[in-house]
């Protein structure tokens, strides 16, 4: 597929997944009892399917989930002025919270009902500028390990020609989340 084309797809995808986002609860948290039983790819799909909000930092910074599967999150980003630093790239903050994302919510797939994580370690290597003229990069993240009580993972954020702007791992806590209170 020639740059052209997979900027055309990633687009696409974009349009249809953010008008059925926008049908469903928008931004925000699910509720414990909206999410119970459901696995963590369970969870993932629904929100994708807009059936459970969403994140609100990805309508912050203009991102959103285009991708899920087993120990896979794919996110895709639109640089914009307001993501600009001093120097006129993008901001490193930007890059580190798309790649989180991909890296969290790939781990996030592996959850059982009932268990669930937190970052305890997050690296990333900036290896290129995103400047104004990208128009669309996408992070990738995919899990290496998930155990008991650690998981691990890999993200690439990449452009629609394939180039490679930032990589970064992520090291997560698992644990199992406090039983509902009966209040």
């Amino acid at each position: 597929m020639t740059q052209q084309n997979t900027l055309e797809h990633w687009l696409a995808q974009e349009r249809d997944i953010v008008a059925t986002l926008n049908a469903g609860p928008g931004p925000g948290v699910a509720t414990r009892d909206q999410i119970a039983h459901l696995n963590g790819l369970q969870q993932m799909q629904a929100m994708l399917r807009g059936e459970l909000p969403y994140a609100a930092i990805a309508k912050t910074l203009d991102f959103l989930i285009v991708e899920v599967g087993e120990g896979l999150a794919v996110f895709q980003g639109t640089p914009r002025a307001e993501h600009l630093n001093p120097m006129g790239t993008v901001h490193g903050g930007w890059f580190a919270t798309l790649l989180d994302s991909a890296l969290g919510c790939a781990v996030h797939t592996r959850m059982e009902p009932g268990r669930g994580y937190t970052t305890a370690e997050l690296g990333i290597n900036l290896v290129k500028a995103i400047t104004p003229k990208v128009q669309r990069v996408r992070a990738e993240g995919r899990v290496i390990h998930s155990g008991r009580q650690l998981a691990t993972a890999e993200a690439r954020l990449v452009g629609p020609d394939g180039t490679l702007y930032a990589h970064a791992t992520t090291t997560c806590l698992v644990f199992d989340l406090p039983a509902q209170s009966k209040a």
